[in-house]
């Protein structure tokens, strides 16, 4: 015979419905198999807790108990027999369950929404209904679990981490699914997409999308900074003036200061990647001074000149 419902669920006798009801909540959420996959004590744990609540987790079922009316494991007693309530069918604490009210019944207090299926639904996604009357029976007593959480990564560009977005991913099982990336996407971040895992009696488990950011051809990443090359001609260089920048935002137009060389750099504010926060870091712009592809006699012989005037070694950058 099983153990006392109440020594089960680890409760007094006099304990109220919402006491009943939040301790077997407690035990349910431990041992349940989803959250302990493959343990048999913890599956054999939770079978009894849940057997242990159908009894006095229900109003009608808990005052045929404390009235000796049903044995520990649910069923009927013989006329004449003993319960769990004792042999006067007294109820806990001298009062309510199992007193006589005058018409050959009894007194009894109400459970107000205390169902076994309801709380496995709420706890665990749903279709818990079917654990009631006589038990947890075969299995899980009727309960359906949810399917299986579904995990995938998904490779997105930089620019599209920082802009947001929607990708397409393809699961093993042939689905496809439109992911919306929020902005400022980082590297390494979950997504939870509710409902999207593999199917199941009582509902489709969740899908969990991991997020990888691919290297850019034009930007560099040092945490939440960019940096890029920017090639610039001869001519602004030695004279400044204005230039087009690409960025993640699209291209904006720069000044290069005059008197500019090779490896200065120009910080465009706020351009870079966002951090956890949503605050975007900076992009800096290593200039890259250019010649033309054929240089022309003109500025060969401009060369030529500045040479024997001014002539100087280039500082070896680090």
């Amino acid at each position: 015979m099983a153990r006392d419902p109440y020594q089960e669920l680890g409760v007094p006798r006099t304990a109220s419905a919402d006491e009943i009801r939040k301790a077997f909540r407690k035990l349910a959420k431990q041992n349940h198999p989803d959250t302990n996959p493959g343990n048999a004590a913890a599956e054999e744990r939770f079978k009894k807790v849940s057997a242990a609540f159908d009894i006095v987790g229900d109003a009608e079922k808990r005052k045929k108990f404390d009235a000796g009316m049903l044995d520990n494991d649910g069923r009927e007693t013989a006329p004449g027999g003993f319960g769990g309530g004792g042999p006067w069918g007294q109820a806990p604490g001298g009062g309510g369950f199992g007193q006589r009210d005058g018409r050959g019944g009894y007194r009894t207090e109400t459970f107000e929404g205390a169902d076994l299926g309801d709380i496995l639904g709420e706890m665990f996604g749903g279709g818990g209904r079917g654990a009631r009357g006589g038990g947890m029976g075969g299995g899980f007593g009727g309960f359906s679990q949810r399917g299986a959480d579904t995990r995938a990564k998904l490779e997105i560009d930089l620019v599209d981490a920082i802009r947001g977005g929607k990708q397409r991913i393809a699961f093993s099982d042939g689905r496809t699914i439109d992911v919306t990336i929020p902005k400022g996407a980082q590297d390494g971040q979950t997504l939870r997409l509710k409902g999207q895992g593999a199917p199941g009696r009582a509902g489709p488990g969740d899908a969990f999308i991991e997020i990888a950011i691919q290297p850019h051809a034009t930007f560099k990443r040092e945490g939440d900074t960019l940096i890029m090359d920017l090639p610039v001609t001869f001519y602004d260089a030695v004279l400044g003036g204005k230039v087009e920048a690409p960025t993640p935002d699209g291209p904006v137009n720069i000044t290069v200061p005059r008197g500019s060389n090779t490896g200065a750099r120009l910080r465009l504010k706020g351009r870079g990647l966002a951090d956890a926060k949503g605050h975007r870091g900076d992009l800096f712009a290593r200039l890259v001074v250019t010649l033309p592809e054929s240089p022309d006699a003109a500025l060969e012989a401009f060369a030529e000149e500045q040479k024997a005037k001014r002539p100087y070694s280039p500082k070896r950058r680090a």
